[in-house]
């Protein structure tokens, strides 16, 4: 399920990256961005977020971390007591947690059983979970979920990568930023040097570089037009090319 698909700031109406990932009885919360705890309490059917199996955050920027504080905040005065989420994320992930808490840790260790990205793989309930370094503005760890005749990847925040393609790799779902920041003129150019982001035509040529089955365009630069995106990754990939809306619930193999 798609909980926010804008990247920077939400537009109205919308949320900026999460989803939900459900398999085998297996809920995982990929980002969760501006906008996205109360979708995600929606879905779940608590407000303290009870439901939620594990939890994994491809980076500390806002627009893919902040309202990690907002469930914690929600299990720590809600639910405190309960078992550890196990999340996933790189350490200033952990460290943007503890510095909005203003404490040393204690209480965000009570709460999320941390397990650094990128490093080793996971067994996250029906999962196999893999991760690669991609190159963004911060540390940023590209996702791969592998289980028996199903693989979902996805990209956080990534510029052009040749890594991209092992991420990827015969995905069924392959979920990646399309910001398309060119599409705004008013926009301040992106910094120069090597590309942080990802065009929806960029991602199109990875996904086909992966021989990945779909592509689920995200991160819109809010105000975009998304069909003209979706056309573009179209004219670079095969298959089936979707661009995410809150709230979809896009089918898996």
């Amino acid at each position: 399920m798609v909980l926010g698909s804008c990247g920077a700031w939400p537009e109205a109406g919308r949320a900026c990256s999460g989803f939900v990932l459900e398999h085998d009885g297996f809920r995982i919360v990929l980002d969760l961005g501006y906008a996205t705890l109360p979708r995600l309490l929606a879905h779940v059917g608590s407000s303290v977020g009870d439901g939620v199996d594990a939890v994994v955050v491809t980076h500390r920027h806002p627009d893919h971390a902040i309202d990690l504080h907002g469930l914690f905040r929600a299990r720590w005065f809600g639910l405190r007591g309960a078992a550890a989420i196990p999340l996933y994320a790189p350490r200033d992930v952990l460290d943007l947690l503890v510095h909005l808490e203003d404490g040393d840790g204690t209480e965000v260790r009570q709460v999320f059983d941390w397990h650094p990205l990128p490093g080793d793989a996971h067994d996250v309930g029906p999962w196999r979970l893999e991760s690669w370094d991609l190159p963004h503005f911060v540390p940023d760890a590209g996702v791969r979920l592998s289980a028996p005749g199903l693989v979902v990847a996805y990209t956080g925040d990534t510029g052009p990568d040749p890594a991209l393609a092992d991420l990827g790799r015969d995905a069924d779902l392959y979920v990646m930023e399309a910001s398309d920041r060119d599409q705004q003129p008013g926009t301040p150019p992106a910094s120069a040097g090597r590309a942080l982001h990802l065009s929806a035509r960029e991602a199109g040529r990875a996904a086909a570089a992966a021989g990945a089955r779909r592509l689920l365009l995200t991160h819109f630069w809010p105000g975009n037009d998304r069909e003209a995106s979706r056309r573009a990754a179209a004219a670079e990939f095969g298959g089936e090319v979707l661009a995410a809306e809150e709230g979809a619930v896009i089918p898996l193999p």
